[in-house]
This record gives C-alpha cells, structure tokens and sequence, in this order.
C-alpha cells in the first residue's frame, strides 16, 4: 500500500472561534494557536475510510462529509456530554463494529463516536 496514514482533515468555518471552543470543551480536543492540532495514533486506533453512496441515510445527505473519533470508553463520553449539556442526536447503537453516538457541532455537522 502506498498511503501511510491521513495527514489531516481540513474545513471551513462560519466562526473560527466558536468551533474552536466547541471542539476544544466538547470533544477535548486541544486546539493550538495556529488553530488545529495533531492527534497521535494510540494502540488499537485505527482509521477507517469508507465511501458511501448518494443516497445513503447514514448520514444527513447535504454533508459531504463526516467525522468519526475513536474513543477510549464511550459510557464516559456519553457522561461528559450529558454534564456539559451536548445532547446525543442518535441513541447509542451496537453492531458488530463496536459502539456508536452521534452528536452535532454548531455548524450542524454531524459527528460520530466510536468505541471499538
């Protein structure tokens, strides 16, 4: 295979700040200075890339794209965006893949997490 890894994900913004601040509080994502970060492979991460047909319902259809972060203990997140009042657009969903939520940011992207 010829591709090492993802160098990054990169998007436009309404409001550099406000983002920033969601992603920061709500996912805990440290964002730096020159506004992004870099988030390091951890044992048992891994990232998938998947394509999905026009017309799938898996996610909302004018979102191009979607975000999917692997979390350490999805109960603990659920708790953390209970506490700070994020609330789950999707109830947590089981397959054979792991664990599943999904949350919106305040651009109205919906985001997935994910325990393996």
């Amino acid at each position: 295979m010829m591709i090492k890894g993802f160098g990054g994900i990169f998007w436009r913004t309404k409001n550099l700040d406000a983002i920033k601040k969601w992603y920061s509080e709500v996912l805990k994502i440290e964002i730096e200075n020159w506004n992004g970060t870099i988030i390091k492979p951890q044992p048992g991460n891994q990232t998938i890339f998947s394509f999905f047909t026009e017309d799938s319902n898996y996610f909302p259809k004018e979102q191009q794209v979607m975000l999917n972060f692997q979390v350490y203990n999805l109960d603990e997140t659920i708790k953390h965006l209970e506490q700070i009042g994020v609330p789950l657009e999707k109830e947590k969903v089981t397959s054979e893949f792991g664990d599943f939520i999904w949350i919106k940011d305040p651009e109205d992207r919906l985001i997935e997490l994910w325990e393996k």
